[in-house]
């Protein structure tokens, strides 16, 4: 589903069809799941805070979360439950390369 050469992928809170992904904080559900994920690995109060490399944004006015390649390099159980995250919802999913170009 996401191509090797992606340095970061935005899933999006659009299903596959357009229609937009509810509930609406679910960028922040899924980036709060992953808060303990990150570089040096969970510290004392890092629940209070997003990784910098599960991040809820958006992107023209619709909710994404943006997943960094490091993540799946640290942790790849992690990565997977992103990525079948999207999946398993029919979410769009956009793949950008080290250099911020858009890969699909």
């Amino acid at each position: 589903m996401v191509s090797n050469a992606a340095k970061e992928v935005f899933i999006l809170g659009l299903t596959r069809t357009g229609k937009a992904f509810r509930p609406s904080d679910w960028a922040e559900r899924l980036a709060g799941v992953m808060s303990q994920f990150r570089p040096g690995g969970p510290q004392p109060g890092s629940h209070l805070g997003y990784s910098p490399w599960c991040v809820p944004s958006s992107v023209d006015n619709i909710k994404c979360v943006i997943v960094n390649r490091d993540l799946r390099d640290a942790e790849p159980m992690a990565w997977d439950f992103c990525i079948n995250f999207a999946r398993d919802n029919g979410l769009q999913v956009r793949e950008f390369d080290a250099q911020g170009r858009p890969l699909n």
